[in-house]
């Protein structure tokens, strides 16, 4: 892994682009949560990221909030992450009752010990693979010995492996860079890498603002395509399963109305993140809004996906992914 010295960026420019992307939520000094004797949870405590358009639109016209007041949960949580695999150690630690990922962080979760559930399928954010406006990479196989940043665990490292397979490469025929969204941004602007794996709204951001050109992104490459999912806490889900039910019915109402109002969840989005407006509708105008149950087909894909995981040594044993997928 690459070991990165920010020192050399200009510290204003690094504050000013923190500001702008924010930084994960410090879940760890959660409580643990604290049942209702009743049978109903005193709060439903949701994890989301700047790119789940479908919580952040949940959570400005408090469509959570109204779905679960009738059922008598009367507070909705909204605690924000910068990507997946933070969010699914919070819900490991029963810091958070659901959230939406890519596929690759619940797959490092599971094969790690983590407590939690596939509660839902949904397609995942358009990702790119970026570089450099002036760099001399055109192709995917031009990464070769190259430095790529993406974060650990999370859908752009799927998405990264899929693109080496492409273009005849291995794991070993690049320089893997471990990096979130921000520190990511910091290391593109200041010249610190010669490529970045990232998804919507990042991957947008960075066409509009940081110069950024497309090498290949999954909108163009099928064999790049992934799924993402909303996962649960275990505990949460065996003892709350209405609760979760109903959550996910509100969740699935919620992408069907955003799939018609493409424009309002760019201004929704916008409006919650502090990002441009302009921003936001190039990321979700080509975003896909849809769900599905977990066919035997989707199923398979997320097993093959784990185990190339296991095949490279990047999860420490191979996983069962059928003995996580709830069936509330």
């Amino acid at each position: 892994m690459e070991k990165l010295d920010f020192s050399s960026l200009n510290p204003g420019k690094r504050a000013s682009l923190g500001k702008l992307l924010g930084l994960s939520a410090a879940f760890l000094s959660a409580p643990f949560p604290a049942f209702a004797q009743a049978g109903k949870p005193e709060s439903f405590r949701v994890g989301y990221q700047k790119g789940t358009a479908i919580l952040i639109v949940s959570r400005e016209r408090r469509d959570l909030e109204s779905s679960l007041q009738k059922t008598g949960v009367n507070k909705v949580e909204w605690i924000e992450f910068q990507f997946g695999p933070p969010m699914l150690e919070a819900a490991t630690a029963r810091s958070i009752d659901i959230g939406s990922v890519g596929d690759t962080p619940p797959i490092f979760a599971q094969a790690g010990g983590g407590d939690i559930l596939y509660a839902l399928a949904v397609p995942s954010s358009p990702h790119g693979i970026l570089v450099p406006d002036g760099s001399p990479i055109r192709t995917l196989a031009d990464l070769k010995g190259k430095r790529v940043a993406f974060g650990k665990g999370s859908s752009a490292h799927n998405i990264l492996l899929k693109a080496l397979k492409v273009a005849g490469l291995t794991y070993k025929d690049i320089r893997p860079t471990y990096l979130g969204p921000a520190e990511a941004t910091a290391a593109f602007t200041g010249g610190k890498i010669d490529a970045w794996v990232i998804w919507d709204p990042y991957y947008a951001l960075a066409e509009e603002r940081l110069g950024a050109r497309l090498l290949a992104s999954t909108e163009q490459v099928p064999q790049l395509a992934s799924q993402s999912f909303y996962i649960a806490n275990r505990d949460f889900a065996q003892k709350h399963s209405a609760t979760l039910r109903a959550a996910l019915d509100s969740i699935i109402g919620t992408i069907e109305w955003a799939d018609r109002h493409r424009d309002e969840v760019a201004r929704l989005a916008a409006k919650s993140t502090g990002l441009d407006l302009h921003i936001m509708q190039r990321a979700f105008a080509r975003a896909p809004f849809g769900h599905s149950g977990f066919t035997e087909e989707l199923l398979d894909e997320q097993q093959q996906t784990a185990d190339v995981f296991f095949e490279q040594k990047l999860i420490p044993k191979r996983i069962n992914i059928r003995e996580i997928v709830w069936r509330g």
